[in-house]
């Protein structure tokens, strides 16, 4: 059965996957769907693009799914996927247990499941098209939304939803340009390709992009001493093997009752519901909170043995927490105050995505035998890096001065986390008041519809899904929230179609 909506799909993602599987999905589907995307590589984003091998998707494939409702959905397509190919290769980490694909690999999966859904949305009678041409305006006339492509053919629309990406790595040091500054790793295989197997590498950050500088080069057999250099030296925890247990307190559907009436909830009040499910798990807040603090203050490398050793701790503390936060930290964000938001960002932005976003045990093992064998630090306190006049490159920081032969850009994207080729659509509807910038990135939106907010209102025919909500949502990175969200979105449209009339006298629109 159709309903009138024709959506429009601005990006061609991992966001848009889950946005268009949620449709599908539904016994209502919309009239007709477009989506918009230039990428050579639709459906797969800047993180799952055809790569190197060595790098593996980080999260469990039950947290990989983009089919909402259906965790084994992921596990499902690869077990087929051995069959049909006679070959399987279950790319089980030997220390977690847990199945880690390559990260192309799941790229297939998402082109997969956008075929399936564009199929199964055409075979019920959806008008489906693929415009393969950026979205620059978007502008609201004569009752309905009119999309602009770059070229400046206008599209009508009811309803649009942003899935733009993940922003570009910020450059804090000025080197864009430089010879020898790699400005963005991605697509490892080939920016990388240009190191010398002995060359003196500085990797600019110490997160997940990071770590994977580091497995490529040493895949590639680099012999050349690696440093990760960042203000903290805060690399990510390492994931536990899985705990079988469902979560009785701090779970999303007691928060999304809570943001239903209205309510807010204090920082200790979700730290008391946190205190009561390790409590229940037969542990507590003690040994989280002493992980916590020791994040930033404990030796890197010991602090990566450590946490490899606990893999199969007895502890279930950090394996609750490391499935808790980024499941339901998306509705836990959104009811706390303001002032305790900023200080939490301001205060332990680099622990929270150390805890949210773990490194498969295989990964830490590869990090600590560089370590060890004197191929790899990590330097905190970084002051400066510069370029030298003679060649290679110089940092400083509280290790003292040190010299590179090539560094290598690993850091998040800049505050404002607009990708370069949604910036001329954001500033279209900031200019045209349809949107507000966040100050903490991307834009102003409503937290149970992902609608756009401007002038204190939700428009119900704007939505965004993805980064470009991390400013007021946060919790943004991670399939399971995005399939949340486009949950989420898809309420949203259907509820708006149900409201808005439409005139049938001659199969006209009174949108």
């Amino acid at each position: 059965m159709l309903f009138p909506a024709r959506i429009g799909i601005i990006g061609g993602g991992a966001s848009a996957v889950c946005l268009l599987d949620t449709l599908s999905q539904r016994e209502e589907i919309p009239e007709s769907v477009t989506v918009f995307d230039p990428s050579p590589h639709l459906w797969r984003g800047r993180a799952y693009q055809p790569d190197a091998a060595t790098l593996r998707v980080n999260a469990p494939p039950e947290d990989m799914t983009v089919r909402a409702g259906d965790p084994e959905h992921f596990t499902r397509w690869l077990e087929a996927r051995a069959v049909v190919l006679g070959t399987r290769t279950d790319h089980v980490d030997a220390r977690s247990g847990i199945a880690f694909p390559p990260r192309a690999l799941y790229g297939d999966y998402l082109e997969q499941c956008a075929r399936s859904a564009l199929n199964r949305l055409a075979a019920r009678g959806s008008r489906i098209r693929l415009v393969r041409s950026a979205v620059v305006d978007v502008a609201r006339e004569d009752g309905s939304l009119v999309a602009y492509t770059a070229d400046r053919t206008p599209h009508a629309l009811d309803h649009a939803v942003l899935c733009v990406g993940t922003g570009e790595p910020a450059d804090p040091h000025g080197l864009t340009g430089t010879p020898g500054f790699i400005a963005d790793p991605y697509p490892v295989v080939r920016r990388l390709a240009g190191i010398g197997e002995q060359d003196r590498v500085v990797v600019v950050g110490s997160g997940l992009t990071a770590v994977d500088v580091v497995l490529q080069l040493t895949a590639a057999g680099h012999t050349g001493e690696i440093v990760m250099a960042s203000r903290r030296g805060v690399l990510p925890s390492v994931r536990q093997r899985p705990v079988e247990r469902e979560l009785r307190y701090f779970t999303a559907a007691r928060f999304r009752a809570v943001a239903a009436r209205g309510g807010r909830l204090t920082l200790d009040e979700v730290v008391s519901l946190m205190g009561a499910e390790l409590a229940d798990a037969g542990s507590g807040l003690d040994s989280v909170a002493e992980e916590i603090a020791s994040c930033g203050v404990e030796d890197p490398v010991a602090r990566l043995r450590r946490q490899y050793d606990l893999v199969d701790g007895a502890d279930p503390g950090l394996r609750l927490l490391q499935r808790a936060v980024p499941d339901t930290g998306p509705d836990v964000w959104p009811l706390l105050p303001e002032h305790e938001r900023t200080r939490l960002l301001r205060d332990h932005y680099r622990t929270v995505m150390s805890l949210c976003c773990p490194m498969p045990p295989a990964s830490a093992a590869t990090l600590l035998d560089r370590a060890g064998r004197g191929l790899l630090r990590i330097v905190r306190g970084v002051e400066r890096l510069t370029a030298r006049p003679d060649g290679g490159f110089r940092l400083v920081g509280d290790s003292g001065v040190e010299d590179a032969d090539v560094v290598v850009n690993a850091v998040s994207p800049g505050s404002a986390r607009v990708p370069r080729g949604a910036s001329a659509l954001v500033d279209a509807l900031v200019r045209r008041g349809l949107a507000v910038r966040h100050p903490r990135g991307g834009v102003h939106v409503a937290r149970s519809t992902s609608g756009l907010l401007a002038d204190g209102e939700t428009d119900r025919r704007i939505h965004v899904l993805g980064d470009l909500a991390s400013g007021s949502l946060f919790f943004t990175f991670g399939v399971p929230s995005l399939v949340d969200r486009a949950v989420d979105i898809a309420d949203a449209v259907h509820a708006e179609a149900a409201r808005t009339p439409v005139a049938s006298a001659n199969g006209v629109r009174a949108l």
